[in-house]
Formats: structure tokens, sequence, C-alpha cells
């Protein structure tokens, strides 16, 4: 594949999981191009509306989900209005995959603890089904995820599932109360406090807010955890993938090719300074 040639693909399935929120499900239409096409989680494509533009996508299934590639978005700009507003059967344009990924090699046999918040839980997805996929190989799995209201929580059925696995937890929290909701209130670095976890054999994928992710930081590394078995996905305005137009630049990195997820430590220095 061209990764500067958006190459058609049909939308599949579309499905709301929210107010705003959907996840599209594309199979690239050439068989060359779907063959040929490798992810892993943790990897974005870049998603084309024909006529708007296109934008960095997360891809949310796993890699062994065949032809059909999964990405969930909020529609909240004109690229992702468009995307949201087309039909099952209808084509868009798909680049990818492009940046690094989780490191689910370095975690087997470990503890994995999943901390994300609001939508931000979308990188992760992937890693999710991978580690889900392949429980045998991981140790306790505990998933923390955070939203402003209960109202924001998407993927209900889903958390019931993960919770009800073994050796596995799942907490979420939600800023307000409100409804039936029955979790947590407060901040996602608050419910971390109440969290076991065994610093020794744990590793950390994260992501969100950036706000909660350094406050969550603070947080783990508190309760003893290195800061080399923290791994972050990113956030940057992306419009090439490629590292060219530098809108995505990060210090002396790029969001779109060096990330977007990067160990804490690497970048500790410029990811603690709010200008960045």
């Amino acid at each position: 594949m061209n990764a500067l040639i958006p190459q058609p693909a049909e939308l599949v399935e579309k499905r709301q999981e929210a107010e705003g929120i959907y996840t599209l499900r594309v199979r690239l239409a050439a068989e060359e191009t779907r063959r040929a096409y490798r992810f892993l989680p943790g990897q974005f494509n870049m998603l084309y509306a024909f006529g708007a533009g296109d934008v960095p996508m997360s891809i949310v299934s796993d890699p062994e989900d065949g032809e059909v590639i999964g990405h969930t978005l909020r529609a909240v700009g004109p690229v992702t209005k468009a995307l949201a507003t087309l039909k099952e059967g209808e084509v868009l344009g798909l680049r990818g995959p492009f940046g690094s990924s989780w490191p689910l090699e370095e975690a087997k046999g470990r503890d994995v603890l999943i901390v994300t918040g609001g939508l931000g839980c979308a990188p992760t997805l992937g890693a999710l089904h991978y580690l889900f996929r392949r429980r045998e190989d991981y140790s306790a799995i505990k998933i923390v995820h955070g939203v402003k209201a209960p109202k924001d929580l998407i993927l209900h059925r889903q958390f019931e599932e993960w919770r009800r696995a073994p050796n596995t937890e799942v907490h979420l929290t939600a800023d307000q109360s409100g409804g039936r909701w029955k979790h947590k209130v407060g901040l996602v670095p608050h419910l971390l406090a109440e969290v076991a976890f065994d610093p020794a054999k744990t590793l950390v994928m994260m992501c969100g807010p950036e706000v909660m992710m350094r406050l969550a930081i603070k947080q783990l590394i508190y309760k003893g955890l290195a800061a080399e078995r923290i791994y972050l996905s990113l956030e940057r305005n992306m419009k090439c993938a490629l590292g060219f137009c530098g809108h995505c630049q990060f210090g002396p990195q790029f969001i779109c090719k060096d990330g977007p997820v990067l160990r804490y430590d690497r970048i500790h220095g410029i990811f603690n300074l709010k200008e960045v």
C-alpha cells in the first residue's frame, strides 16, 4: 500500500455506541490490498471522508478479526461528522496502519493494568481484545476507566464480560453521579489509589486526557511502579502520518511515527511540560 494514497474501503457495519459516538467496521475493497494489510494493537489508520479530509483513528479490533477493521470515533469535527453520516455499503478511504504498538509481547506472564479516561479507551480496545483472546498468556488484568458522566460510558456489555473473566478486575468511575450509576464517583487518579497491584510484576498501558495521565502516573509511581513499566498512547494533530508535515511534533519525536505508544521514562521530561 502506498502510505500517501487512501485505499477504497467499504463500510460493512456501523454501530452507535452512545450519543455522537460510533464504531465503524470497514473492509478494504481490493483483495490484494486486504491480503497485504497487517496491524498491531495500538496502531492507527487515517480514515478519509471524500470531500472532507482524513483523520487518525485507533484500530479497535484484534489482528485476527480477519478482513474487517474496527474504529471508534466521536463525531465532533467536519471529518468525523462526515464519517459518522456514512451508511453501510458506502465507501471511504483508508491509509495505514501507522505508528508504534502496545508492548503485548513484553507483557506476557505479567499483570497488566489498563488505565483510560473517556473515549480515550479507544486506543486500548485492540489491546484488550488481544489480551482476552490470549488470556492464558497473561497473569492478572485490571482495568481502570473513568468518564465525565454516566451517559459517557460506552461498551457497557463489554466491560461486564471482562469483569466476569478469570483473574480480572474492572474499576469504573465518573466525575459525577446520576441515574442508575452503581460504580465509583471521582477521578481516575483517586480510584487508582484504591486499586491493589504488585509493582514488581505489573505493566501499565494508559491513554486519555493528558492531565488525567499526569496525575495517574504520579499515583502509580507513588505506589512503587517503575517509570519504564508505564506506556502511554498520545494524541496530537496528525495530518500526513509519516512525520513529514510536523503537525504532531513532540519535542524531538513525532507522535505519528515514533508514537502514538511511547514509554513514559523516555518522554517524562517533555510530557510534564504543559506547554507541549
